[in-house]
């Protein structure tokens, strides 16, 4: 890809991101995330400080150049690159529908770690899945992938859905992959159960208790943290 066919949009981000690089604290978050991914080393708030700039100044008007930014983006250098592919697809709430389900799924299917992926599948797949419930045939499909991040998620896909939750669906899901020994399913298990309880921490609590066996140690610790602080709040009271 040369510079010319760059969107303008990602011609400034790159170099307004170059230009705030900190080679001080760019090796630290390349360690912290275990990649050989560069970093800029560019920190949260001041990332999103440039996207918030280059949102006033350039605009993304059809559903391709919506593609085409967070395409560009994502396959940038630097880890800080694919995080503005995101903040660009989480922003355009209006290309966020059923046509962007492809290149969420391919977003996914390349992400390398929970940095990336989790923002992927907890607001961008879980929102879609919510509003369109066909999608849950890819839920199915991923829980059975080579894939340990389409895997996950197939359950982090439940996030934020709450009163709407697909319990039967959540819970088949994590039955099937409670015998993995993959820290980030376990993980996944403990947090999307979590979630779940602050609708439903009756249900939680249940299924928790009636797979007890079946659920691993760190995955039942997650599941029931929010439930066990409520009851440790109530007894001090």
């Amino acid at each position: 890809m040369t510079k010319e066919s760059l969107h303008s949009m990602v011609q400034y981000l790159f170099q307004e991101m170059a230009a705030a690089a900190n080679s001080k604290d760019a090796p630290q978050m390349q360690s912290y995330m275990k990649t050989d991914q560069p970093f800029y080393g560019i920190k949260a708030a001041p990332r999103r400080k440039i996207f918030r700039r280059a949102a006033k100044q350039f605009s993304i008007d059809s559903r391709d150049e919506y593609g085409q930014v967070i395409r560009q983006l994502w396959n940038g250098t630097y880890r800080e690159d694919m995080y503005q592919a995101l903040e660009v697809a989480e922003r355009y709430k209006k290309y966020r529908t059923q046509e962007a389900m492809p290149q969420y799924e391919y977003l996914a299917n390349t992400a390398t770690n929970w940095d990336t992926l989790d923002w992927i599948a907890g607001k961008l797949i879980s929102d879609l899945v919510r509003k369109h419930r066909g999608f849950e045939a890819k839920l199915k499909e991923w829980r059975r992938s080579d894939n340990m991040w389409l895997r996950r998620t197939s359950l982090l896909a439940h996030k934020g859905h709450r009163e709407e939750t697909h319990t039967e669906l959540l819970g088949e899901t994590i039955l099937m992959l409670s015998d993995e020994e993959e820290f980030f399913i376990r993980k996944a298990i403990g947090w999307i159960l979590r979630d779940y309880s602050y609708a439903n921490p009756d249900w939680v609590e249940a299924f928790v208790d009636e797979h007890e066996d079946e659920l691993s140690g760190l995955s039942k610790q997650e599941a029931l943290k929010k439930i066990k602080r409520v009851r440790q709040s109530q007894t001090t009271c």
